[in-house]
Formats: C-alpha cells, sequence, structure tokens
C-alpha cells in the first residue's frame, strides 16, 4: 500500500522516529525500546533442537509464584520463565575508584537479595526516614521477582582500572543500517534488569535500589515493559498483532549459544552477553496494510503464529522447497533472521523481549514497541551478525530502534558472603 503522503515512506519514518527520541521518550523520562538479533522471529534453529523451550513465554495471571533462588552459578532473570512484567535501568555511576565500586557492587546484591527474598519489613525509628516505600505493604511478596546486573563498555574505562579484565566481546552498540540511536537513550556503566509478576513489585524494587544508592548513580535511561496474555493459546503477540519470541534454545544448548565462552576471561565464567533495543513501532501505518501483505513481512500466518509454509506455531519452515520465495518471500522476516541452515545454527539466542507502551507521540501517534532483550555468548557471532542480515527487510518500514545497549551480564552469586562483581573484581 502507497503512503498517504507525497514522499518516500521510510524518510516519513525515519523523521517519526527522531521526533519521539528527542521528545515523546525522553519527555516521558522512561523511553528505551531495544530489537536485537531476530525482533518477532523464533529464536531457535530447527524443532528437533529445541523441542524443550529454555524460556516458556509468557507466564499467565493464573500462574503460581515462581520459585527463583538468589544464589547460583548464573544471575536470576536469564534462562527462567519470562514474568509479566518489567523494567530495564541503564546507570551511570558518580565516583571513581575500585574500592568504592566494590561497595556499590555489595549494596546492590544485598538489596537484591533482600527484595527477592521478600518477608516483613524492618520497623522504622520514629526519627529517621522510612525504611521501605510502602508500595507493596509490610510484608514483601516475591511475585517471582528476579533483579539481573550486567556491566557495559564504559566501565571498562581508566576509572577504575578493570579494562586489562574486559570481556572478549563487548563493545559499544553502534547504529546499523536502520537505526534511528540517540546517545543519551544507549549504553551505559551497568543495566539492571528487573522483572516481577506484578508491576508494582518491579517499581518497588528499582525504588529501594535507587534509594540505596544515591549519590552514587545516576539514571541514564529506563524503559518499562509488559508481557501480553497469550491469545488465544501459546506466545504473547507484539503491537503489531504477530507472535513475538516462539521458541528459545533448549537447555542442552545453552553452554555454546548462552554462557561465557573458552575466550572469556576466567572471572566471567558464568556469565552472558546482553542486549538491549529499544524499538519504536509505528502501529498507524502498520493497520493501513493487509492482512496479507503483514503476512509476507513475517513469513508468518498472524491468527495461528505459523510459517507460511504450513503448521503451528512451533512448526518448522520448509525453505527447503521454497527456494524462490513463492511462499515466505526470501527478505521475510523470519527468513532473513533465522535461514536455518547448519552454517547459521550457533547463531541463536536467547530472547526476553517484552512490550511497551510509553502514551502518545508529539505528533499524535501511539508511543508504543518493544524492548528487545536477549542473552548469548557472542555478541559478534550472535546478535550483530544476525542484525546486519536483517537490514533493509521491508519490517523496517514501520520499526525504529532508537536505545538500549550491550551488556555483559556478571556471574551469579555463589553465597551469603558473595557479591556481583566479585570475580571481576578480584581478577
Amino acid at each position: 500500500m502507497p503512503c498517504p503522503f507525497n514522499f518516500p515512506r521510510r524518510s516519513f519514518l525515519s523523521g517519526l522516529a527522531a521526533t519521539a527520541a528527542l521528545t515523546g521518550p525522553a519527555a516521558a523520562a522512561n523511553a528505551q525500546s531495544s530489537f536485537a538479533g531476530s525482533y518477532f522471529g523464533s529464536s531457535k534453529h530447527g524443532k528437533d533442537s529445541s523441542a524443550d523451550p529454555a524460556v516458556p513465554s509468557p507466564r499467565t495471571n493464573a500462574d503460581d509464584p515462581l520459585d527463583l533462588p538468589f544464589h547460583g552459578e548464573h544471575q536470576q532473570g536469564i534462562v527462567n520463565p519470562a514474568q509479566k512484567y518489567s523494567e530495564v535501568v541503564a546507570l551511570d555511576i558518580q565516583f571513581t575508584g575500585k574500592s568504592r565500586l566494590e561497595e556499590l557492587f555489595r549494596t546492590i546484591t544485598e538489596r537484591a537479595r533482600v527484595l527477592t527474598t521478600g518477608g516483613t519489613t524492618a520497623a522504622d525509628g520514629i526519627a529517621y526516614p522510612a525504611g521501605d516505600s510502602g508500595e507493596l505493604g509490610p510484608k514483601l511478596p516475591t511475585d517471582s521477582l528476579s533483579i539481573t546486573l550486567a556491566v557495559g563498555d564504559s566501565l571498562f574505562d581508566d576509572r577504575f582500572g578493570l579494562n586489562p579484565h574486559k570481556p572478549s566481546h563487548l563493545s559499544s552498540m553502534q547504529a546499523f543500517a536502520d537505526d534511528t540511536l540517540k546517545d543519551e537513550l544507549c549504553h551505559g556503566d551497568l543495566a539492571l534488569q528487573i522483572c516481577a509478576d506484578q508491576h508494582d513489585t518491579v517499581i518497588h524494587a528499582l525504588r529501594d535500589i535507587l534509594r540505596h544508592t544515591r549519590g552514587d548513580v545516576a539514571v541514564r535511561w529506563r524503559q518499562n515493559g509488559y508481557m501480553n496474555e497469550p491469545r488465544p493459546s501459546g506466545t504473547q503477540r507484539n503491537h503489531l498483532g504477530f507472535k513475538d519470541g516462539i521458541v528459545n534454545p533448549a537447555e542442552k544448548d545453552q553452554d555454546k549459544l548462552v554462557w561465557a565462552g573458552a575466550d572469556e576471561p576466567d572471572w566471567a565464567a558464568g556469565g552472558s552477553y546482553m542486549v538491549v533495543r529499544l524499538i519504536a513501532m509505528y502501529t498507524e501505518f502498520w493497520d493501513r496494510i493487509s492482512i496479507a501483505e503483514q503476512e509476507q513481512i513475517f513469513g508468518r500466518d498472524r491468527a495461528t503464529g505459523g510459517p507460511l509454509s504450513g503448521g503451528d506455531e512451533y512448526a518448522e519452515p520448509n525453505y527447503l522447497d521454497d527456494a524462490t520465495g513463492d511462499v515466505i518471500p526470501t527478505d521475510a522476516h523470519i527468513r532473513l533472521a533465522n535461514p536455518r541452515t547448519p552454517e547459521t545454527s550457533d547463531q541463536l539466542m536467547l530472547r526476553r523481549a517484552y512490550n511497551y507502551d510509553n502514551g502518545v507521540r508529539d505528533n499524535g501517534t501511539l508511543d508504543v514497541g518493544l524492548v528487545f532483550i536477549c542473552f548469548q555468548q557472542d555478541l559478534e557471532r550472535q546478535f550483530i551478525t544476525v542484525q546486519k542480515r536483517l537490514e533493509g527487510e521491508p519490517l523496517a518500514d514501520y520499526i525504529r530502534p532508537y536505545g538500549g545497549g550491550y551488556f555483559y551480564a556478571l556471574p551469579g552469586v555463589a553465597d551469603d558472603s558473595d557479591f556481583f562483581g566479585r570475580s571481576l573484581l578480584q581478577a
């Protein structure tokens, strides 16, 4: 369908994206969205290798709270079933010196441990500020709360003496061909991913951590997100009406696809590269094209989520009998994101994407989109390679990445005496 304006649709959308990054998200103080790898397509290579998805998505209102132990080899919030609500917050550290950085990491660890454990809040002294915001009442529920801490490329400058210990593949996120990145909505020394089954539990945890780290960190950007209920079943849908992130790598494949590889520093064992991409969706334009065109852009049936070659949402697309793209176009999103060849099988990523709704942009359009989050072993081999393959796809006319960053999710906390980043600081 032609654009209703007398100039190219893509250039017009680029202008909208720039406006959104400068006004709407900034004014809301929480506008960040991200796309990584296959934004909407399946994350698996073949059904035989991912028959048991590692991250069922989404959890429903009827689900009981998850039992998420805080201590372990890996952090919470990576391979556990995705909770309904999320918050990604990028932080800039306001001091220099390794010893003070250790104090900050210890503080974040202790607050995360307390918050994810739940229980009765400490009694307040009459002459002192309240020890808790009170948003959740006198007893803190766990609500499947997970708190994940990751470090950005900028943490390894000359402020803390950590440059010799930088993760092997960590870098600052650069713009791809279809991006409209704004520096103030990208990057950060640290990133917190906070997820829970209830939105107030997420906000309570964020307020608590910021209260205890006041003066040490400043919020660079933040974006909240949510999972839709599956309709009618299976995987959640995004704002474009299509099922998002249908399958993730199976547990048996995580060592080669998610967790730190043999080329990483010893301290990084148990960690993972985290990509966050804030992606605006231009739903008003998307709604003006036919369902048939939408399905051709994605390569999937909108109602069932199955590939256009047939089957349900978990069926593997039949590319072998469709070499010329008569059924699934060769530039369809799922085909570019995951060609399903032996050569691309090691490019799969573990996805935890969330929808967002930031209200209305200054131009009157709905400010909605996707917080794309994924975890992987190698940024270049996985996310960056896949993203380059997606440059110029037809879907790019209706979305625009404008923020986010690359981070390294630290190894897990072993026990009560351990803290986030201990192995890094002692390397």
